[in-house]
């Protein structure tokens, strides 16, 4: 019963708020360039699916490969740097420089560095900034989590440093390093959007894309159609990590 409330309840929230704005708007007229009604923007989904279909995939795309890359740079980043003190002091001024550095003023640097003719590498690049910070957070914060009697137990049985990485501090740090895995994985897709805003020109044609296109025409339901079929993959990238992350905890706790 508590399951299926859980999954109702949203649905008829959401339901309830997309009612009223059907109704609001047609109850004060509102022009649809100004602010479409929820079936508006569902017409103009169904109408350009197609399109939005392959800007979807341009999109996830990109965010999957910054993801992927991040996710390996940032992991080896954090071995590192639970490796030794200095070693994380040495990283920690560049790790704090990619997390309050806003991504959208690092935009035409990469624009230039990737070169007008390869924009794809420009918002992947800006995606993978955009993701590096809490992966490496939380896998670092992982390692540094392990219960201190059995670092001692380890010491005891005299196990060399790999042993104690890999076999106790590695192990220990899957909850956090996931956490920080779902919060880097959000970000990748925010660097894509905000990469092919303002890093693409035009090349990378994704679903932030769509939305300014249509914006700059005055098709504001085609707009908020793309932001839409957007919030849809956030959705669905969301309900895929948790069902892996249950999965791993399910591993780990046993």
């Amino acid at each position: 019963m508590k399951r299926w409330t859980g999954i109702l309840a949203p649905i008829a929230f959401v339901a309830l708020l997309l009612g009223l704005w059907e109704g609001l708007c047609r109850a004060l007229a509102t022009p649809t360039y100004f602010l479409p009604t929820p079936s508006e923007i569902a017409v103009a989904l169904v109408q350009n699916a197609p399109l939005l279909f392959v800007s979807a995939w341009r999109t996830l795309r990109t965010a999957l490969t910054a993801f992927a890359v991040t996710s390996v740079l940032a992991g080896v980043s954090a071995l590192a740097a639970a490796s030794g003190r200095i070693v994380e002091d040495s990283f920690r001024p560049i790790a704090v420089m990619l997390q309050v550095t806003p991504i959208i003023a690092l935009a035409p640097l990469f624009q230039i560095w990737a070169g007008i003719d390869h924009p794809a590498t420009a918002v992947i690049s800006l995606a993978c900034v955009a993701a590096f910070f809490p992966i490496y957070s939380g896998v670092l914060a992982g390692l540094g989590s392990a219960d201190p009697a059995l670092e001692r137990l380890f010491d005891l049985y005299g196990a060399s440093g790999w042993q104690k990485l890999f076999r106790l501090r590695v192990p220990s740090a899957v909850p956090q390093a996931l956490e920080g895995l779902k919060v880097g994985l959000g970000l990748a897709l925010t660097g894509a959007v905000i990469g092919e805003i303002s890093a693409s020109a035009g090349g990378q044609e994704g679903l932030a894309w769509r939305i300014l296109e249509a914006a700059h025409r005055m098709e504001t339901a085609r707009s908020f159609a793309a932001l839409a079929a957007l919030a849809m993959i956030a959705g669905i990238l969301h309900l895929v990590f948790r069902q892996i992350e249950r999965r791993a905890l399910a591993w780990w706790r046993g």
